[in-house]
Order: structure tokens, then C-alpha cells, then sequence
């Protein structure tokens, strides 16, 4: 399945966890989004995995998950790529 994971987390801490659980599994392409393949069990540990980490009285994850990467109509890119974005 092709998944797409989006998040707003206040704790510098758990974000960067959250981020380090991500980056196993799917590309980071933007700050706060990751995208990839996964099977249905990957989906499960990670959505297990974040739900152990997060505050939901402060912070929100989306994960928006779709049968393939074909299923997706458009994917419309506005501006520098994540990789060609000079990192200081």
C-alpha cells in the first residue's frame, strides 16, 4: 500500500523519535511528511508505534493510506525538492 504520513508535534523530543521511526520505513519529503510503500503490517507497528509516543492532547499525526501510488490522480510540486534544498 502506499502511505502518507503527515504530523504536528509540539515536543522537540518526540518529534524527533516519531521522525527517526518514519525514516526506517518511508522517504521524508518535507519537514513533517513522509512518504513510501508498506504492507499492512508496517502500517500497524508504525501507527502503534506513534500512538506510544504522542500527546493526543497536543499533537496530531494523519496517516492517509491508499491501495498503490496509482491511486493517487495528481501530485502536484511547487518549489525546490527536499534534496535540493542547500542544508547549513
Amino acid at each position: 500500500m502506499y502511505v502518507i504520513v503527515v504530523y504536528d508535534i509540539k515536543d522537540d523530543r518526540i518529534r524527533n523519535e516519531v521522525k527517526e521511526l518514519l525514516q526506517k520505513f518511508l522517504d521524508h519529503v518535507q519537514k513533517s511528511v513522509f512518504e513510501g510503500h508498506l504492507t499492512s503490517s508496517q502500517i500497524y507497528y508504525i501507527k502503534r508505534e506513534i500512538q506510544k509516543l504522542i500527546n493526543p492532547e497536543t499533537d496530531y499525526v494523519i496517516i492517509y493510506v491508499l491501495p498503490s501510488k496509482g491511486y493517487l490522480k495528481e501530485k502536484i510540486e511547487i518549489g525546490k525538492k527536499r534534496e535540493e534544498v542547500e542544508i547549513l
